[in-house]
């Protein structure tokens, strides 16, 4: 919850900074032009972009922690659909304002090109990384059982040895999640480093709404993970059970 409030404050601070108090060395790219190449800039239409595009995702990053706050657990993705989107608009957007882009009756000057070329490369880039992000975030946990213990796929995802398998449990609830320290959520699905009321920190490989989950602790470490299926999850369970027992 906090992360997101002091994330949104820091977003709407910064749109404050640029729009209100006018301090357009924050802008990037702004500061390091000559005096030259500032003076054909309007800063203040640019100013007021920065700002409206801080106060929106700062908006959306206190509505989260507040519906954190009081118990719900909102999906990441509209939050990352409105950041991308908006920051897309902001960086074509901007170049309207800059005189060293575009002459007075609106067309590019000449070699512009190459500069736009830059920051939509670095969009285009951007936005399929975010894509592959969200696609393996949000596909089932896999996991296979090879003669040197558990092995879980995927982002955050190790090999259990045998013989470091303290305890295993069929649960058919997780514990309350307090805070992601380092993973991802998408959704219903929660993968990498978690902190919980009940066990402290644990390691989540989830479907949170598909139950059974099974829980172990190897190393001191509190593990958590489900797969497609019931069926599955209670199958690998048992095979599981088998191996470090016998």
């Amino acid at each position: 919850m906090w992360f997101y409030i002091g994330l949104g404050v820091f977003f709407i601070g910064l749109g404050l900074a640029v729009h209100v108090y006018k301090w357009y060395f924050l802008i990037s790219g702004y500061n390091t032009m000559s005096k030259e190449k500032k003076a054909r800039v309007d800063t203040a239409s640019l100013g007021r972009l920065i700002g409206i595009y801080s106060y929106v995702n700062g908006g959306v990053l206190l509505l989260m922690g507040l519906l954190h706050g009081v118990g719900l657990k909102p999906s990441l993705i509209p939050a990352i659909m409105v950041f991308g989107l908006s920051t897309l608009y902001v960086i074509v957007k901007s170049q309207k304002y800059d005189g060293n882009l575009f002459d007075e009756r609106g067309r590019l000057r000449p070699g512009s090109k190459k500069k736009l070329a830059i920051p939509a490369g670095i969009m285009v880039v951007s936005f399929i990384l975010v894509a592959v992000l969200l696609f393996f975030s949000s596909r089932p946990t896999e996991v296979n059982l090879i003669d040197e213990g558990l092995q879980i796929h995927g982002m955050y995802g190790d090999v259990y040895e045998w013989d470091s398998i303290e305890s295993i449990q069929l649960m058919e609830e997780l514990p309350t999640i307090e805070l992601r320290t380092n993973g991802s959520a998408v959704g219903s699905h929660l993968k990498g480093h978690f902190r919980t009321t009940e066990l402290g920190p644990v390691k989540l490989f989830v479907d949170a709404g598909k139950s059974p989950f099974i829980y172990f602790e190897s190393e001191g470490r509190v593990i958590i993970f489900n797969l497609e299926t019931e069926q599955v999850t209670r199958e690998v369970f048992t095979q599981i059970q088998k191996r470090i027992s016998g």
